[in-house]
């Protein structure tokens, strides 16, 4: 019995080393795994973050062309600055859920803006307005693609990191959960939007 017992000793001497070797690795594995879905997460997010500092940067423009023909409208003005003041401040902060609230935030104002320009007929007809108009509906729709692309990230990272054995390595690691772009505040729900693309000009 003593004898076998010690032949028996080295293979369990073996499997014991290599336990600890496979779990290494398999941790290992996991690792590399969660930061390659962690980084393309943070690419994702950069491209919101350029999308809406795009549509920041043409808010102004669009204001002062709006105020060419409608000045007395001061209220929606501040308004309009308020929330492109928040959606900039949520870009800065880096916070995907603080920029889903501030940017749906200032697409209601827009549509209260747009809405005012329903009355100058003038100013709907404006080639300036026009462009500009065309220029935040484009950077809309890239808002959306990039919010998807970074929506469609942050769930396969989040998945991943609860499943065993990665679930393991990103409590070693402290690899949290990614908040989605999701708008989370129920007073920044995005309002409807007032399209004029199919008003004639000058009616």
């Amino acid at each position: 019995m003593h004898a076998r017992s010690l032949h028996r000793s080295p293979a369990r001497s073996r499997g014991a080393a290599i336990l600890p070797l496979l779990a290494a690795l398999v941790s290992g594995c996991s690792y590399n795994t969660i930061q390659t879905y962690d980084e393309q997460a943070s690419a994702a997010k950069n491209q919101i973050e350029v999308q809406l500092q795009r549509r920041a940067d043409l808010i102004p423009n669009l204001v002062e062309t709006v105020k060419g023909y409608a000045r007395q409208e001061e209220a929606i003005f501040t308004e309009v600055a308020r929330a492109r003041a928040g959606l900039t401040g949520a870009i800065q902060s880096g916070d995907p859920e603080r920029m889903a609230n501030a940017n749906a935030q200032l697409t209601g104002v827009l549509g209260r803006l747009f809405a005012v320009v329903e009355a100058y007929p003038q100013l709907k007809s404006d080639q300036n307005f026009i462009r500009l108009q065309d220029e935040l509906a484009g950077t809309e729709n890239r808002i959306a693609v990039s919010r998807g692309d970074y929506n469609d990230a942050v769930r396969q990272y989040n998945t991943y990191i609860r499943r065993f054995p990665a679930v393991v390595t990103a409590k070693v690691t402290n690899a949290e959960p990614r908040p989605y772009f999701e708008v989370t505040e129920p007073g920044s729900r995005e309002a409807p939007r007032v399209d004029f693309s199919d008003t004639p000009a000058g009616t």
